[in-house]
């Protein structure tokens, strides 16, 4: 399983500029709606390249880039958190990540999802660090064959990921396949 994530060495992909037109924070945040954005989690940060796009598209204060990676909190640390001080580097399990209940307005995961041994285990975590009303936002590749991305039979369904989320107590779930290489799924956490 463990040829499932992503190899640190090639991280540069990771920043490449392409990604924002693949995945848009401008059509994420219209589909969230989220009314305020003050602390937002980042799952399998990466580089935070993302941390970074959702941290000035919604003005928050804090945004926690949490990663298995040695690898990636010590590429954040020398490259991000310099520039972006509230940005902050966490170092995770896979399904554990050492912050408080109730903390995030936001918890999102970009391209995660198909990598998780235990994709539930990792949205109960996602649950307990929502705030009441917080969403949750998952994109991940579609299940077919492209030029990029992982092996189409490693990429998850969208009605499983859907049903997934459902099933970790989130309420008011949608999913969106209008992109042309990802789905996104979004939930909140009940008052």
């Amino acid at each position: 399983m463990h040829d499932r994530k992503f190899n640190p060495q090639k991280l540069q992909k990771l920043n490449s500029p392409d990604r924002l037109k693949d995945i848009p924070p401008d059509y994420i945040m219209g589909k969230l709606n989220l009314k305020k954005s003050e602390v937002l989690v980042e799952i399998g940060a990466g580089t935070a390249f993302f941390s970074k796009a959702f941290l000035r598209q919604l003005d928050a204060k804090t945004v926690y880039a949490c990663d298995l990676s040695e690898t990636m909190l010590q590429w954040i640390k020398d490259n991000v958190t310099l520039k972006y001080p509230n940005i902050i580097p966490v170092k995770t399990g896979e399904s554990t990540i050492p912050l408080e209940d109730r903390l995030a307005d936001m918890v999102f995961t970009i391209n995660l999802h198909h990598e998780l041994e235990n994709p539930g285990l990792m949205l109960l975590e996602a649950y307990r660090l929502l705030k009441p009303g917080g969403k949750i936002c998952i994109v991940d590749w579609l299940k077919k064959e492209m030029a990029e991305g992982p092996p189409a039979k490693i990429r998850c369904f969208l009605g499983d990921v859907k049903a997934q989320v459902v099933q970790a107590g989130f309420g008011n779930v949608k999913d969106y396949e209008d992109l042309a290489k990802h789905f996104l799924v979004v939930g909140e956490k009940g008052h």
